[in-house]
Formats: structure tokens, sequence, C-alpha cells
């Protein structure tokens, strides 16, 4: 039921199919039972054992429900004797083998339909368990997946879902359909012998306790699989992304013991969790047999010595003792399913239930325009323990362009993280017209920024979509225009399909040039009132530099523009630099202002050969 109530908001959607699928499962139950029980006619015929009855059984001569199976037994009695009289011994058969194959049939159908509206809840979870952890992934900030490996995300989305999807059919068998299987079995058997079924359901305790003690710890192995696969996909994944760094450095055989090492340990947590599921079957099913010889012991004595049981009716009991080794055995299996699910559950809902500390604020105030300044004042940051700014402050005037130069780890990326609000600042406000930008929804503060980062992100699909990312109505024409901005028109007009043609796996198919100079097309497209460039030329080729930053200048005129620059060359023109060093600023003013100044900035000219 803990299960159930960690998923029932996914559940409720479906309600429907759970209902249907439990309302065959009912009809399966009962069928199921019937099917056996229809074999005791067909016995009474086929042994003759069938006590010739000829007046029909009246109801208020059996007295209380200790005698209502006598009641049904001489019913059945008086049926087959009337049958036989009037039809004969051979055409009672017939009937009696056709109540048999019917029963067989409609437990069948049954069984047929709740399977049919079990797909549609099954996967209906499925589908949307799935689109909420993708939905909550991009909402999450950039911060939580610096904290956690990716392939263990990736392990959850799929593997873990997967194991829920499969618990579901488990948990729906040891809640309707194996129970009710089990009830109506065992009323029948109450019917047919009361003496022996008390004496058979002395030793059902002793067997649930041992199957419950063989399944206690499953659940702890199955979340240690589950950690254990998401760590060799991180490895998978870190490997795929950085393989030319590993075969350049000739790390390979460094990685392959990396990967087998966490391979070797899925191999042996799997193998525990295996064992442990492999002991459910047998154990169930030995401890089923024993259960079988005791009936076959007591019951027999029953027949053959206290002539308290016929023949029929033992063979019937058997088969119903049968039909409930059968839906034991499924419990038995569907327990460790939905202990391993349970686990699953919970990996899956630690996601869903993580808090974004970026969230919008109740009273946000929406901007659509940008119409005077970007203020940051007095902030402080730091991603973990050292700050990585200190009481940074500056006031850009709307259409100016500032740029932030200094070493690395100077802090210059990081102001174009807070300003996007990819994270927020520990102390101090960044402004925009006066409006704090933790008030503004990040959907509108992020629509007047445009962002071109150091690397390039692109994405597996045509160039055209790439830039549709930006604008999504653009027309064909107004991205052709955009990649003229960016000089990136040249080589894409050159392409087999145009902006039509697909670009690989993170735009692998182009260069490093070309790629960036895509992302800066994208920008363009999107033309918002304000930019930010981290290092946007620092991929590119002295060419394709020059190039970019005639487009980039032709594109930040009336434009406010953040740019933090590795290459100086590219900021001369900048109506302000800001120098920083750890964190502080240390120098600012234009390009021939900070030169005569003879301090760091001058340094870091010269440093690059441009003095």
């Amino acid at each position: 039921m803990d299960y159930i109530k960690k998923l029932s908001r996914f559940i409720i959607p479906y309600k429907r199919y759970a209902f249907l699928n439990i309302f065959f499962n009912i009809l399966y139950a009962l069928f199921g039972t019937l099917s056996f029980v229809s074999l005791m006619p067909m016995l009474k015929v086929l042994l003759k054992t069938a006590k010739p009855i000829s007046e029909k059984p009246l109801k208020s001569n059996y007295n209380g429900i200790l005698e209502y199976g006598n009641y049904l037994e001489d019913s059945l009695n008086f049926f087959i004797t009337q049958k036989i009289e009037s039809d004969g011994q051979y055409s009672v058969l017939i009937l009696m083998i056709f109540v048999v194959l019917s029963t067989f049939l409609l437990k069948n159908a049954a069984g047929y339909f709740s399977n049919f509206f079990l797909a549609y809840l099954r996967n209906g979870i499925l589908k949307d368990i799935r689109n909420k952890l993708y939905e909550k992934t991009l909402d999450l900030p950039v911060s939580y997946f610096s904290e956690k490996r990716k392939g263990d995300i990736i392990a959850r989305i799929s593997t873990d879902v997967n194991e829920i999807q499969n618990s579901l059919l488990a948990i729906l068998e040891l809640l309707v359909r194996e129970p009710l299987t089990i009830v109506f079995t065992i009323i029948v058997m109450f019917t047919i012998s009361l003496k022996l079924t008390i004496f058979v359901f002395i030793f059902i305790p002793i067997s649930g306790l041992i199957i419950s003690w063989v399944g206690k710890s499953l659940k702890k192995h199955s979340k240690r699989v589950q950690e254990e696969n998401g760590a060799f996909l991180s490895v998978l994944d870190e490997t795929l992304n950085g393989l030319k760094i590993i075969k350049g450095f000739n790390a390979e055989s460094r990685f392959f013991n990396t990967f087998k090492n966490s391979t070797s340990r899925l191999y042996k947590f799997s193998n525990d969790l295996a064992h442990r599921q492999n002991l459910a079957s047998p154990t169930s099913e030995f401890l089923g047999i024993v259960v079988i010889a005791i009936i076959l012991l007591y019951g027999g004595r029953m027949v053959l010595v206290e002539n308290s049981l016929t023949p029929d009716q033992f063979i019937t009991y058997m088969a119903l003792a049968y039909n409930i080794l059968t839906p034991a055995k499924a419990i038995s299996k569907a327990s460790y399913k939905v202990k391993s699910g349970n686990a699953s559950a919970d990996r899956v809902l630690d996601i869903l239930k993580t808090e974004s500390n970026l969230k919008d604020s109740s009273n946000a105030i929406k901007k659509d325009t940008f119409e005077s300044t970007v203020a940051f004042k007095n902030i402080s940051f730091k991603y973990e323990d050292d700050y990585v700014l200190k009481n940074f402050s500056l006031s850009i005037e709307k259409g100016k362009t500032v740029a932030l130069v200094g070493q690395s780890g100077s802090g210059k990326s990081t102001i174009a993280n807070l300003v996007t609000r990819f994270y927020d600042v520990n102390e101090g406000s960044i402004n925009i017209d006066g409006v704090n930008i933790k008030d503004m929804p990040k959907k509108s503060l992020r629509s007047l920024i445009g962002l071109v980062t150091q690397e390039s992100i692109l994405f597996n699909d045509t160039i055209k979509n790439n830039l549709l990312i930006g604008k999504k109505t653009a027309t064909d024409t107004e991205i052709i225009d955009a990649l003229k901005v960016a000089n990136a028109w040249e080589f894409v007009s050159e392409l087999p399909n145009g902006i039509e043609t697909n670009i690989g796996d993170s735009g692998n198919k182009l260069s490093g040039g070309q790629k960036q100079r895509l992302s800066i097309a994208r920008a363009v497209l999107k033309s918002p009132p304000i930019m930010v460039l981290d290092e946007a030329t620092s991929a590119l080729d002295t060419e394709s530099e020059r190039l970019v930053q005639v487009a980039l200048e032709n594109m930040m005129k009336n434009r406010t523009s953040i740019v933090i620059a590795h290459r100086l060359s590219t900021i001369q023109n900048a109506d302000e630099i800001i120098v920083l060093k750890k964190g502080e600023i240390v120098e600012q003013g234009k390009h021939d202002e900070l030169i005569e100044k003879n301090g760091t900035y001058k340094n870091l000219v010269e440093m690059q050969s441009l003095a």
C-alpha cells in the first residue's frame, strides 16, 4: 500500500483502466475457481459416485452455513440423477465436459481483458513518470547537475522507470487477482471438507513466514544494483563525451579499468539480487509440494479409512489445492518485484521531490522590454566554500558594451551565470531597470537575454531547427539573414541540404569555428536587447575570428552587451573594460586608458603579444 501511495498521483489519471483491470481480475479469480469446481460433476459421472437422489433437496432441511456444502452436493447429485435417467450417462458426460470447457474459456477471456486494460495503465503511468522526470530535469537549476552524475540521472529515467512499470503488474496481481483466487478457492474447499481445510491451513502461515524471510533484504540489494547501474552509465557518458582526450592521452586502459570495476560491482550486486529472487520460486514450490503431500496423507486417510470423503470430492479438492499453490507462488514472486519497484520508486521520487532553489516569486514582475540599465549591486557569490565574486558592483547603460577580462578563475563566466540566473547571488542584487532579477519570472528575464557560450552547444538536428531555438516562429528568410550576420551563410549555403542539413551529435559534422558561428546566428535570430557573450570567439581560428568579430560588432550596435573575453583583441572597442582578479575589480576603463595605467590589463595584453 505504501508503494501505491507513492505512485498514486500517476495512477489517478488512469483509474478507469485500474477499475476495469480489477473487475476482470475478479472475474478471472471467480471463473478460475469454478473451472476446477466444474471437474466434480464430470468426475461423478465418470466414477459413478453420484448418490442417486430422486427428490429435489430443500434448502430449509440444511441448517447453518456448515451444511451448505452438503446442500450443494445433494443438489448436484439430484441434477446428475435426473439427467442420466432422461438422456443417458454418456450424454451427461458430454454436457459436463462442455461446462468445464466453458468455465476455462471464461477464465481465460477475463485474463485477457484484465491484461488488455493493464497495458493502458502501466504504459500510461510509464509515459507520465518519464514526462515528469524530463520536465523536472529541465526545471532544476544547473547547480543540481554539477553535483549529480549524468549517468545516474539517465538510469533513473530509463532503468528505474522500467522497474516501476514491471512491478505495477505485480502489485495489481498481489492486490486483486491472486488473493481473490485464493479466497474463492478456500471458500469452495471449506464446502467440500471443513476438517481437511482447517488441517491444511495450519501449515500455510509457516510457509508464509519462510517466504517472507527469503525476501526481507531484497529492497536494499535492488537499490545497490540500481545505484551502480547509474554509476557505470556515468562512466560511459563521460567516455563518449571525452573520447578524443582519452585517445589523445593514451588513457584507454585507465578508463577501461574504471568501467570494468563498475561493471564488476554491478555483476556482484546483480548476482546477490538474482540469488534472492531465484530462491523465491523453488522455496515456494517446495513448500507447496509439502502442503500437497500433507493433503494426500490426511485426505487419503479420509477417503480410504474414514470414508468421510468421496473420491470425486478428494480429486476436486486436490485440484483446488493446486489452484491455491499457483497464485501463492505468484504472490511470492510479485512481492519481490514490488520490493525492487519500491527501491526504484524511491530513486525516481527523489528527483521529483527535489525543490529548485531558483523558483519564481509569487508576485514576480514580468518584463518584456529593457529600458535603461543593468546594475550589479555589491554582489558576492560562491559555488561551494570560497567566494569567486566579492562585493562586485557595475552599472551598464542601455546600448553600451562592457567587457570583462581577467585570468582564469577571476569570476568572469560566473557573472554570465548570475545575470542569466543559472545561479542566484549569495549577497547583493542584480537589477534590470531597477527590478531585482529574483523578482522577475525566469522566462521573462531570459527572453531579454541572448547567450553565446564558450562551448558551442548544438543538437543532433538540422541547422534550421537549431536556430529556431532562438525564435521558434522565424521564417527561412530570417534564418538566412541571421546566418549572414554571423558570417555562417557562406559555409551553410554550400552544404548538401542548406539549412535543412543535419549537423550530427553536438554538431560534430562541423568544425569548431562553424559550430560557434551557428551559436552566434542563433543569438542573432533571437534579437534580444541584452547580449551575453561568454568567450564567444575563443573556439575560432584567426580567419573565423575576424569574420565573427565584425558580425558581433554589427549585432551589438544599439544593444547592451556583456562580453567575457579571453582574446583581448576582440574587445578593444568596448565602451568599458572591467579587469577582474580573484573576484574583485582591480581596473576599469577604455582600452587606451588601461594601457596607459601600465597595470594588470597591460600585463594581460603583453602576455598575448598585442601591446
